[in-house]
């Protein structure tokens, strides 16, 4: 192969990035087949069969693995190869010569002495961390493994230990900072101790804790054992898995404390608690992965193991300094769209009657294709890299939105979320979410929230779904004594015409009512903003079958075929419009919604704070009350609620066209709330782009991002700093801060 072909090998590999393999017929390769955990417990990296064979250990930090298959070229003298290669091979050739492959003797070395679990395990995801609330000064947790039942022993059952300390210093730091790069060989190569290091995600880079081994056990030092419950079993033709879950239960004391736990005795993983009257410090994020046709590679800089990692390295090193009690996942904590790539699905996508699409008849060898997609494509995005790092090391709060699902779920036409194939898709989709994400399984834990009755305390049981068989699932869940935050599912009932329904509001505003005297703050979680610029003009062009374009699409004529989706032959983009707030179709919807936050947070005297993600770019919205002649003090403003928009972690931002036009709607005052004395705009927070310049928005920020948001005690202001990447692929961050005031008005 030339150059050239090698080249355009390459673009066309990149062309659809994802982390697992296929089968030469296009199916996804079983997780239970292809990549299992060998080594006992995180005891260092494992290779499967296929990798171990081509003798590579871990990608570079350049391209991807293999480089065995590039022109001999790239094995060249450093003169010859700069006479050809482009500026990013050069570097990655650089990179590889100074810092080569360690010997079989280094990398050993690297594990001597790590924690075997007994009796073994073979794992094929965890563990995961979860954070459930905190009750009457008790922490609720919980852990969630799953397991390869060939090659794993169960008896006895597997096992949770937890250690703590309260007269342990909560966390103490090495005296160089958290993440650095280490060359290969030079260092133990990460952190050896985790599984995501087996699968190139923390190969080259660690957040490290100062060791305390030497750390003489006080007389309050706490062990306690928990026995893992089955709560789930996959079967698939090369095996079965179970999913373990060990619920757990922690004292708070007076300070922040360090908590240990390991598995069957393995190696020890580190979250932290806050003490019993610490607000938590927590980071909040949304679209964990890239859209179809984004070269991932792109987002990768120097020192980083893929596009996935370099925002997700910044995370982690604040939390290296200092620590998260919590890590929320505001929706799109994985790209499941791919999951029509399937060949079982290529009949379906290949029909051209609509008629025929919607009366398609669901087979058994599709029904195995979606649980084997859901299956291992969480397994392995949850275990890859820096994000696994973090879901393991930061106890994880999660709510879903579409691409958890399918692209567009809930806001196609009904006839489509009606057919058998879009039910079948949300049916299982949704069980994996609550398995994966929540670590709930209805048929164990029950649909009755009721104070007592399920096993997730923060869980609220709300309206049955639009087209799957479960009810909503949403979280109301203790951020700190002063801080609560509710996490609304607004996927398992959307219709066209609706986002949630009566039942799951009700049920929502009576707990809300029933929160202590000492929440200052409500954070109301939804995964697509309410205050947000409109394009209400270009939902109207998208459904006018008038639109060329759109027709030229649906007959497959110039090239539009990209323009429509493969399941109606809508337009391409309508289904992301129809998700919005502020679609024609939500609008009476959301404008209730804000008006009955406003009158809980006047008479309840606590300030409500909308988060959101979804549109991959930062933006602060804010309604506030309408008053032409002088602004109201927004501490007095019980109208005062922001919406704080941090999208996406992964994810590119939006075409420069489209950020041009979101940000020249942005300067627009909304008169749609003006009825009720609201008025609404965006907050002009990016006086300067990440270098120090004029940026291209002051209310639009169209870089990758996360937010922490952290609570001050002196103020009862709640501080949410959003972190933007100065770079694309650098994934160091700049910081821009927008706090919002406590409760300053009096109840009439």
């Amino acid at each position: 192969m030339d150059e050239a072909g090698w080249h355009a090998l390459r673009r066309a590999e990149a062309a659809y990035h994802e982390p697992y393999e296929r089968n030469p017929d296009g199916s996804y390769q079983p997780i239970v087949n292809v990549n299992p955990l060998n080594e006992p417990y995180i005891t260092g990296p494992s290779r499967s069969t296929s990798e171990a064979s081509t003798g590579s250990w871990g990608p570079p930090p350049g391209p991807p693995p293999g480089h065995q298959e590039r022109p001999p070229a790239y094995h060249a003298p450093a003169n010859h190869a700069e006479s050809w290669m482009p500026n990013e091979e050069k570097r990655v050739y650089e990179e590889e010569k100074l810092n080569p492959t360690p010997s079989a003797i280094e990398r050993s070395r690297a594990y001597k002495g790590l924690e075997k679990m007994n009796p073994h395990l073979q794992f094929l995801c965890g563990p995961l961390l979860r954070y459930d609330t905190v009750e009457n000064d008790t922490y609720y947790g919980s852990v969630l493994i799953v397991t390869a039942d060939a090659g794993s022993i169960y008896s006895p059952h597997p096992r949770l230990t937890l250690e703590w300390d309260p007269e342990r210093p909560s966390y103490l730091r090495s005296s160089s900072t958290s993440s650095q790069y280490y060359a290969p060989g030079s260092t133990p190569m990460g952190d050896p101790s985790h599984p995501a290091a087996a699968y190139g995600g923390t190969s080259y880079s660690r957040t490290s804790l100062q060791s305390t081994d030497s750390y003489t056990p006080s007389a309050r030092a706490r062990t306690s054992l928990i026995k893992a419950q089955e709560i789930w079993v996959y079967h698939d033709p090369y095996g079965s898995c179970t999913f373990w879950r060990m619920m757990f239960e922690i004292p708070l004391s007076e300070n922040e404390m360090a908590i240990t736990y390991r598995v069957n005795g393995g190696h020890g993983l580190q979250f932290f608690v806050p003490g019993k009257t610490q607000n938590m410090r927590w980071a909040a994020y949304s679209c964990n992965g890239f859209s179809a046709g984004i070269n991932a590679d792109e987002f990768r800089g120097p020192g980083h193991a893929s596009g996935f990692d370099p925002v997700w390295s910044d995370l982690l090193d604040q939390h290296a300094e200092k620590p998260f009690h919590v890590l929320v996942g505001g929706g799109d904590q994985l790209y499941c769209d791919s999951l029509m790539r399937e060949p079982e699905f290529q009949e379906f996508i290949n029909l051209t009657s609509r008629k025929a699409k919607l009366a398609y008849q669901i087979t058994d060898s599709i029904r195995a294709a979606i649980d084997r997609f859901y299956f291992s494509h969480y397994c392995l995005v949850f275990r890859n890299g820096k994000f696994a790092q973090a879901n393991s090391t930061i106890p994880m709060v999660n709510m879903l939105d579409d691409h958890d699902m399918i692209d567009g779920f809930g806001s196609y036409p009904e006839e489509l979320q009606r057919s058998p194939m879009f039910q079948l898709i949300g049916d299982r989709a949704y069980h994996f979410f609550l398995l994966f994400q929540c670590f709930v399984v209805d048929a164990v834990d029950g649909i009755d929230s009721r104070p007592g009755k399920h096993s997730t305390h923060s869980m609220l049981i709300g309206g049955a779904g639009a087209w799957i068989p479960y009810p909503s699932h949403s979280f109301l869940t203790y951020m700190g004594p002063a801080t609560a935050m509710i996490m609304l599912d607004c996927r398992a009932e959307r219709r066209l015409d609706r986002v949630c329904s009566e039942t799951t509001y009700r049920r929502m505003f009576d707990r809300l009512w029933e929160l202590p005297a000492s929440v200052k703050h409500l954070v109301v979680q939804l995964g697509i903003p309410i205050a947000y610029p409109r394009m209400n003009f270009l939902e109207t062009a998208l459904e006018s079958s008038f639109n060329p374009f759109i027709a030229l699409g649906k007959k497959g004529q110039l090239g539009m075929g990209s323009l429509v989706n493969k399941f109606n032959k809508d337009a391409e983009l309508l289904d992301d419009l129809m998700d919005h707030w502020t679609a024609a179709k939500h609008k009476k919807e959301r404008n209730w919604f804000v008006e009955q936050m406003q009158n809980f947070a006047l008479l309840r005297r606590i300030r409500v704070t909308f988060l959101s993600g979804d549109v991959h770019c930062a933006a602060v919205g804010v309604f506030k009350t309408l008053s032409p002649n002088a602004p109201v003090d927004p501490r007095m403003d019980y109208r005062y609620m922001i919406n704080v928009v941090t999208s996406a972690i992964v994810n590119t931002p939006p075409p420069n066209g489209v950020q041009t036009m979101v940000a020249s709607l942005s300067d627009k005052q909304h008169k749609s709330m003006h009825y009720a004395q609201t008025d609404e705009t965006m907050i002009p927070l990016f006086q300067k782009d990440t270098n120090g310049k004029p940026p291209k928005s002051k209310n639009i920020m169209g870089r990758r991002n996360y937010a922490i948001v952290e609570y001050d005690s002196k103020t009862e202001e709640l501080q949410f700093d959003i972190r933007v990447e100065k770079q694309k692929g650098v994934g160091t961050t700049v910081g821009y801060p927008i706090r919002t005031p406590g409760p300053g008005w009096q109840v009439p």
